[in-house]
């Protein structure tokens, strides 16, 4: 089929999900890698960052939980599987290396929850499922780095895992626009829900959440 875009999926793919009553926040892969020009993974995706943190210090000041991943690989890579074959820049990411540390402006509270992974997903191979059930969370507010790939792949696990998926919009970055733009259409079109930062916020200090 072809048309605008927009009314190829009018009325087929415009479902909202809306918001649950036990969100989580998760920050996927900020870290220094993305944010060093010297990298060849720099994406200069520093407006996402400060859109993240801005929701997450309304998490915090609204007890809403806070988690954060990196990507971690031993030093030999011998964990790293074909994600690691596939990808040569996650060479950054080997045990120890600064590319994988926190940049500059990102603190990371010892009562708040990082959870290391090997693959793109947040949810794969991690213990992530599970403690968002016990914690009784019903909605994932995502943020992170990039929207093609780890930010994408977690919204469509936190779906298949029963979690509503919610996308916040500025607080997601990509090394290019027209993968970042494409991967919010279609996480918002079958997956999630991609809202503003504002939306976000709204809800995050509203009476919704218990």
């Amino acid at each position: 089929m072809s048309g605008d875009l927009q009314a190829n999926y009018s009325g087929v793919y415009e479902n909202r999900l809306g918001f649950g009553k036990r969100p989580a926040l998760i920050l996927v892969d900020f870290v220094q890698a993305y944010f060093d020009p010297a990298c060849d993974l720099y994406a200069g995706v520093d407006a996402a960052l400060a859109s993240a943190i801005r929701v997450r210090d309304a998490a915090r000041a609204n007890g809403v939980p806070v988690i954060y991943t990196n990507v971690v690989y031993h030093k030999n890579a011998l964990n790293g599987g074909r994600f690691y074959q596939k990808a040569k820049p996650l060479r950054h990411f080997l045990e120890g290396s600064p590319m994988g540390a926190w940049p500059e402006g990102l603190d990371v509270s010892d009562d708040e929850l990082v959870v290391s992974k090997q693959y793109p997903s947040a949810f794969f191979g991690t213990s992530l499922a599970p403690t968002l059930t016990v914690w009784g969370i019903d909605t994932l507010l995502i943020t992170g780095l990039t929207t093609s790939g780890c930010v994408r792949a977690t919204c469509l696990d936190a779906c298949c895992h029963g979690f509503i998926p919610i996308v916040v919009r500025e607080a997601c970055g990509d090394r290019h626009q027209a993968p970042h733009l494409a991967n919010l259409f279609d996480m918002n079109a079958k997956y999630a829900d991609v809202v503003g930062e504002n939306e976000a916020i709204s809800y995050i200090a509203s009476d919704k959440v218990v």
